[in-house]
């Protein structure tokens, strides 16, 4: 005979056992049909627990150890992610707050020093265009007669013309 047969059939029993045990505590009356019926319900517990040690003894164990294994997995990847998540933004904050820093220090430090340098630069070059300039007026002004040389060719000049 073909065992899921056999299993089809037993069940089959006892869930006529069962229904039978219904049908007595309909007619004969609640103590009989629940006796009945839970002599029925405990053969059949009994039963099934025998049908599934029969076909795979390691059932319940390998049921028990995927439960445990996927529990553990699920809580496991939350923590990792949820650890690892705040790991992350602390580090990012972190490497914010140094690059925020060392850029703004290189930045403050490189611009003094290409402003100094150019206003340095800017203004030796703009006071030696006016000593340049000053000195050329200098030059003009050496060059032209003094009020009192004037004076003195004018006073030359009317001798001359008399």
């Amino acid at each position: 005979m073909n065992p899921n047969r056999v299993d089809f059939l037993v069940d089959l029993a006892y869930g006529v056992l069962i229904l039978l045990a219904v049908v007595l505590i309909l007619l004969l009356g609640t103590d009989v049909g629940v006796a009945f019926g839970i002599g029925a319900l405990v053969s059949y517990v009994i039963h099934v627990v025998w049908k599934m040690a029969r076909f795979d003894p390691e059932w319940m164990t390998q049921e028990v150890t995927e439960k445990v294994e996927e529990t553990l997995t699920e809580e496991v990847t939350e923590s990792v992610e949820q650890t690892v998540s705040e790991e992350v933004e602390e580090a990012t904050e972190n490497v914010e707050q140094s690059v925020a820093e060392e850029v703004t220090e290189k930045v403050e430090q490189t611009v003094t020093e290409e402003v100094t340098e150019n206003v340095e630069q800017t203004v030796t070059e703009e006071m030696t265009d006016i000593i340049e300039q000053l000195e050329q007026v200098n030059q003009r002004v050496d060059r032209r007669p003094r009020a009192d040389e004037i004076d003195e060719m004018q006073d030359e000049e009317e001798d001359d013309d008399r």
